[in-house]
């Protein structure tokens, strides 16, 4: 029998998607074979401008005709790893009129469909998933945690390497974060062939953005207390 070993935690596909969504400033939408960037500044997020409707509920566009929509979202890693594309969100309905720059508030889409798309494949995520899933607390802030932690604390991050099972190889040239959630952070350990992620997960998940630093620096004390060599130049 093969020893049971427990998942780490992790954001599920619809936390993802909401997270995504939360944290975007801008978005390209698809209509009519046009595509057309949409950038959303007033610190609302998508979701401020974007009313998602099932189509069952009553149509919130009256008579006028309905098109085919498209709104695309891309995350990006904030820091310079290789391959910084780490998914793509995508939603699909029905919109009452063309979008513009200038009349994205308030847009009615009667839902079609939302697509993850990431390393791990792709996931259908229905209205009512992405409805109820929570953004992470941490969504809107990961990119100034993460640059922080690289550019005034670049010559610690190899250290997290001394938690990571099983060990890196020698073959491992640099580590950097490229993710960090509710649940823990994310290494991208890279190598002249390709690159490997690993989750270096919390005790616990963290309610709120006070709480990430605290979680990192004792991420960064048990790799102190690691027997674990140090393999990457710190």
């Amino acid at each position: 029998m093969r020893p049971f070993t427990p998942r780490t935690p992790r954001p599920t596909p619809a936390e993802r998607a909401r997270s995504i969504l939360a944290a975007a400033h801008s978005m390209t939408v698809v209509s009519d074979g046009l595509h057309q960037g949409v950038h959303l500044l007033d610190g609302t997020g998508p979701m401020g401008h974007i009313h998602l409707h099932d189509p069952s509920e009553q149509s919130h566009t009256g008579a006028l005709a309905r098109i085919p929509v498209r709104l695309e979202f891309t995350d990006i890693a904030p820091t310079p790893v290789r391959d910084r594309l780490r998914a793509r969100v995508a939603l699909t309905g029905l919109l009452a009129a063309p979008s513009t720059s200038e009349g994205a508030t308030g847009i009615c889409v009667e839902f079609g469909q939302a697509l993850v798309e990431d390393a791990e494949g792709r996931t259908f995520i229905t209205l009512e998933e992405l409805r109820t899933a929570e953004p992470d607390p941490l969504a809107a802030f990961e990119a100034g945690l993460l640059t922080h932690l690289v550019d005034r604390h670049g010559a610690l991050v190899p250290l997290l390497t001394r938690l990571v099972r099983p060990r890196p190889g020698s073959d491992t040239v640099r580590a950097l974060p490229v993710a960090l959630d509710r649940y823990g952070i994310t290494l991208r350990l890279e190598r002249p062939t390709g690159h490997q992620d690993v989750r270096l997960p919390f005790p616990t998940p963290v309610t709120d953005r006070d709480q990430a630093g605290p979680r990192i620096h004792a991420l960064l004390a048990a790799a102190r207390r690691s027997s674990h060599p140090n393999r990457l130049p710190a």
